[in-house]
């Protein structure tokens, strides 16, 4: 009986030492034929959410590997594994977390010990399963499909459209389900965010189920980086004033959109790095010389990134781009190009004599023609 009793103090000394606070967190991880001595490497996306950078390291013993810490809120964060191709992507969140990795197939590692992993491990099945008919019906039908259109035979290539687009609509049709389903699930607003960065996106309806999820979630940065966004597309919207804002030119000098309004404006957004900008602004050019003294302002908006001032400047004077220019310098987190919910560039906004917007993304023939019918009302 005593034997009995020091056992269960012992196990209970164990678990209390070993109870993690409610703000902390811990990432077990095993991985099989990893050598000892190779890392693990805990990262998390970088400012722009354009890449990732390293937080943490773990040297990997008898193929076990683990990470503590505390976090503020869920988040998404990647495993690199040395050797290992592909990285692992969970949510950290604080509570256990238990990782199995596969070398091999990095992208089928088990993830669970935590709500937001669970959740995110039934998204990914049920995500993967519709992917997968995608994937077989392109290979199934891939031959039809040429012989259809070396042959032009319409009826069949439309068929074959028709089902492939309802199968894309399934994948839709489950995203908004699984959110309407699960408002307290962080992979939720993470599914959000990435629709409504998507063209076809149906803005209304995604309004709606962000509007629908669980005040915890919203309150995450993704969740939070929504609302913007929603925000800003309902106030940059055809129809809508254009949002003011101001920002240094190449000289520093500060110069805003009010300042800059024509009888016709143009708010070009576009980039120094920017391929498709760059082909585009001679046709922006010639639109320009040959229309300003009737009216027509443009002033350029350029997501330079930091340190890239010379490059904007030199990009300025190759295009003869003679219209005021502005940057902050701040890449994809650029301040006036979230408040237009700019999701890709090049991009226009065009604006009648009050300020107005009354087109968006115009381009070539079709932005002329516009142009011509404002200057002309």
């Amino acid at each position: 009986m005593k034997k009995i009793l020091v056992l269960l103090i012992t196990a209970s000394l164990f678990v209390a030492c070993n109870k993690l606070d409610e703000n902390e967190f811990i990432v077990s991880g095993t991985v099989e034929g990893i050598a000892d001595g190779k890392l693990a490497i805990l990262e998390t996306l970088d400012e722009n959410g354009m890449g990732v950078k390293p937080t943490d390291t773990a040297i990997i013993i008898n193929g076990k590997f683990e990470f503590k810490g505390t976090t503020n809120e869920p988040e998404l964060r990647f495993i690199q594994i040395d050797s290992v191709q592909g990285k692992l992507v969970f949510v950290l969140e604080n509570g256990e977390i238990n990782i199995k990795a596969f070398k091999d197939s990095i992208n089928k590692s088990i993830i669970g010990g935590s709500y937001n992993n669970e959740q995110f491990a039934i998204y990914n099945k049920d995500q993967n399963a519709i992917q997968k008919k995608i994937a077989d019906f392109r290979t199934l039908n891939k031959e039809k499909m040429e012989l259809a259109m070396q042959t032009n035979d319409s009826m069949t290539m439309n068929s074959l459209r028709d089902n492939f687009v309802k199968l894309n609509d399934e994948l839709k049709d489950y995203n908004i389900k699984f959110a309407e389903s699960n408002p307290k699930a962080f992979i939720s607003v993470l599914m959000i965010q990435n629709m409504l960065m998507q063209p076809d996106a149906d803005f209304e309806k995604l309004q709606k189920t962000f509007n629908n999820l669980d005040k915890s979630v919203k309150d995450t940065k993704p969740g939070k980086s929504v609302g913007e966004l929603i925000s800003n597309r309902s106030s940059a919207e055809v129809g809508k004033a254009a949002p003011e804002f101001s920002a240094p030119n190449p000289e520093g000098k500060i110069v805003s959109l009010k300042e800059s309004l024509g009888k016709v404006t143009i708010i070009d957004f576009w980039a120094s790095w920017c391929a498709p900008c760059r082909k585009e602004n001679p046709n922006v050019v010639a639109l320009y010389n040959e229309l300003h003294d009737k009216g027509l302002n443009i002033i350029g908006v350029s997501l330079e990134k930091e340190g890239d001032s010379q490059k904007w400047k030199d990009a300025i004077l190759a295009d003869k781009l003679t219209w005021p220019q502005v940057s902050n310098l701040q890449y994809w987190s650029d301040p006036i190009a979230k408040k237009y919910n700019v999701q890709s560039i090049p991009a226009t906004f065009i604006l009648d004599a009050s300020g107005k917007i009354v087109a968006k993304d115009l381009r070539g023939d079709e932005l002329k023609a516009k142009v011509i019918e404002l200057l002309g009302s």
